[in-house]
């Protein structure tokens, strides 16, 4: 069965509820230095596809406003079935995405030709990853997982390039990207991601996000590899920060813990230069918002937990 809540597995332990590379750069990472938390001016509009109004995620957004995303917890009866939605978004612009034959099936990423990548799970309960590709669906499983059950694609490039990770026999995540013109895996390894590592976004240019995992499956730090290196980075006085997106501007999205343990949505700008933090909530929220996805524009989706416990999807703009 799937965890409950997809993303936040990447702050507990998505994977092992799943049940249901080496990059020719330098090796050495940078630290983004720690730059103070800024207001927000977002609105935030709250996007359910009714099949399932109990339970939606919005995970990733291209630039002509086109989201991806699912419906349904995972639980008994409430399946994870995977849909795209258009402008104006209306119960009518949601278009079902599911990989045949799948039980479940989760539209992580989506790139600004409308091709998109995620992840199903077989009747054998094994989690493999996705690339629909000018309509054809493609299943694909890293030839190192082993005899691991999971694999994920959750981003994905206009040239093609996916990204994701898999978790081999022992619980290790190992982040990697797929080209998926020749079928090619290489893996991504950060420096201090002896405990694992998950690949969560790339851009056109090639910059990827992710984060990188201690020995008890908590978020360590969050990194973007650019131009041959890594830099990790942290909201500034958070126990936990999980990158999820990043867009052509490497303005980068994901969600953190504070000191409280409420979760919350960031954006983050200028990540190697004077790097700039803005806290995010959507107003309906109960102590848990996280962002996704971002596009080139700025537009922003993800989901919060509201007053009935009920999983909303959000888009935030400006």
């Amino acid at each position: 069965m799937l965890n409950s809540l997809f993303r936040r597995f990447l702050l507990a332990s998505m994977v092992a509820a799943f049940g249901i590379l080496m990059l020719a750069a330098a090796a050495s990472a940078n630290t983004v230095q720690m730059g103070s938390a800024h207001p927000t001016v977002f609105t935030f509009k709250t996007l359910n596809d009714n099949a399932d109004p109990t339970f939606n995620q919005l995970l990733g957004i291209n630039n002509s406003g086109e989201i991806s995303g699912y419906f349904g917890s995972g639980a008994a009866g409430h399946p994870n079935k995977g849909y795209t939605i258009v402008k104006p978004y209306g119960q009518g612009n949601y278009t079902n995405e599911n990989f045949p034959g799948s039980i479940q099936t989760q539209v992580t990423g989506l790139n600004n030709l409308g091709d998109t990548v995620g992840f199903w799970v077989n009747g054998k309960g094994k989690n493999l990853g996705f690339v629909e590709w000018n309509g054809v669906f493609t299943s694909y499983k890293n030839p190192n997982t082993g005899q691991g059950t999971v694999n994920q694609l959750l981003g994905i490039n206009d040239k093609g390039i996916a990204v994701g990770f898999y978790t081999d026999a022992n619980g290790v995540n190992h982040a990697y990207k797929l080209n998926q013109n020749t079928g090619k895996f290489n893996s991504i390894v950060p420096p201090n991601s002896a405990n694992g590592a998950v690949a969560t976004g790339i851009n056109n240019n090639g910059d990827i996000v992710g984060f990188l995992t201690a020995s008890d499956g908590t978020t360590v730090a969050s990194f973007l590899y650019k131009g041959g290196h890594y830099t990790e980075f942290d909201f500034p006085n958070s126990t936990n920060t999980t990158a999820f997106g990043v867009n052509l501007n490497d303005q980068i999205v994901g969600s953190y813990v504070d000191s409280t343990g409420a979760m919350h949505g960031f954006l983050l700008n200028s990540p190697l230069n004077n790097a700039k933090w803005k806290s995010l909530d959507d107003p309906n929220g109960i102590g848990t918002t996280v962002v996704n996805g971002i596009n080139d524009k700025a537009q922003l989706v993800g989901f919060y937990t509201d007053g009935a416990g009920n999983t909303d999807g959000f888009l935030a703009t400006k």
